[in-house]
């Protein structure tokens, strides 16, 4: 599932004609790498929602996923429970499709998928420490801490925490049991599984980019132009 019906109101003025997640990076759209890594990884059944300029996004897919238009913004949680029906029996991937990465050693989707436990997990969660993170503001105050065991807890009450989610998980179709309707974020559920004991975290070993405003994006260009980022780039 790649969530993409967002407006990107800090992307502005980007976002008004075109939406976040086809905005380029060094020449290709956003959602056009995730696609490409999903592609790799051997991902076959891929959900987009849509809203703002969905259109737009719908076009540039053309038959490559299901296409979820919403009449109005259901934020996270909701878009997920809306599209349940399409993503399968088993546990899924859920993507932000505003995110970039560059991977480490090993593909980052393969570490999610082999860490994850059906038995322990209703979701896994793709950290990345604060320090290291690309286009970052200074006021950010990180999202999780990463407990004994790999559970991840949310920084709650803290001034700040070591990670970022970092845009990618995996979830269980149980972690939507009894999800309220409408817009809802699915920061809520994490913290049902939190507080059962089944939310987990991976540390992203690569590159991580918080696109977010116009200047992260300059940033992400920049860091990208690098010769040792260039070469584990997106392609």
């Amino acid at each position: 599932m790649i969530l993409a019906a967002g407006r990107g109101e800090r992307m502005r003025p980007l976002s008004d004609a075109v939406p976040k997640p086809l905005i380029p990076v060094r020449g290709r759209a956003l959602l056009d790498r995730i696609m490409d890594r999903l592609a790799e990884h051997g991902v076959r059944n891929i959900v987009v929602n849509v809203h703002h300029l969905g259109e737009q996004i719908a076009t540039l897919l053309g038959g490559r996923a299901n296409i979820v238009r919403e009449d109005r913004l259901l934020d996270t949680g909701g878009s997920l429970k809306n599209a349940l029906p399409l993503l399968g029996d088993g546990p899924f991937f859920v993507l932000n499709g505003d995110g970039l990465w560059t991977d480490g050693p090993a593909p980052m989707l393969g570490r999610l998928d082999a860490m994850w436990d059906p038995v322990r997990m209703d979701a896994l969660l793709l950290l990345h420490p604060l320090a290291t993170a690309i286009g970052g503001e200074p006021t950010d105050r990180g999202d999780y801490f990463l407990d004994p065991g790999e559970r991840a807890r949310h920084r709650g009450p803290a001034d700040s925490a070591p990670y970022y989610f970092a845009s990618v998980s995996v979830c269980d179709r149980r972690l939507l049991h009894n999800a309220p309707e409408g817009p809802f974020s699915l920061v809520r559920l994490w913290h049902r599984a939190q507080a059962a004991g089944h939310l987990y975290g991976l540390v992203h070993d690569g590159s991580w980019f918080h696109v977010g405003t116009p200047r992260a994006l300059a940033d992400a260009e920049a860091a990208l132009a690098q010769p040792a980022l260039a070469k584990a780039a997106l392609t």
